[in-house]
């Protein structure tokens, strides 16, 4: 696996500016992956997820978090929400329910009952 290394950008940081990358270095992959299914696109769709989802990860917004905190819930509701309550397209049930975790659809009903216990 090929790991980039950023530095500081030259002119002080703006607002859209990219860092610059000063080199990169090789990492060995640990265990037995399928390399004919390795692709960066799930890991790139599953941040566009939570990002639409949890505007808190969005920059330049007034939802934009700064307290980990905040974040660290933000991350465990949507993980609750996507789970659990929301039925994906291509399973036709929620992840929760194909894996087995549970037999039932659950509502945020049921996760607002579980942070009030």
């Amino acid at each position: 696996m090929l790991v980039k290394l950023y530095g500081p950008e030259p002119g002080g940081q703006k607002r859209y500016s990219q860092p610059q990358c000063i080199g990169a270095r090789k990492t060995r992959i640990m265990g037995n992956p399928d390399h004919d299914k390795i692709s960066t696109s799930y890991a790139e769709r599953h941040n566009l997820t939570m990002r639409m989802h949890m505007r808190c990860f969005t920059r330049l917004t007034n939802a934009f978090s700064k307290k980990v905190e905040n974040q660290a819930y933000a991350v465990a509701l949507h993980a609750m929400y996507y789970n659990f309550v929301r039925v994906h397209q291509t399973l036709r049930v929620t992840p929760a329910m194909a894996a087995g975790v549970t037999t039932r659809l659950w509502e945020m009903t049921d996760i607002v009952a579980m942070l009030e216990k």
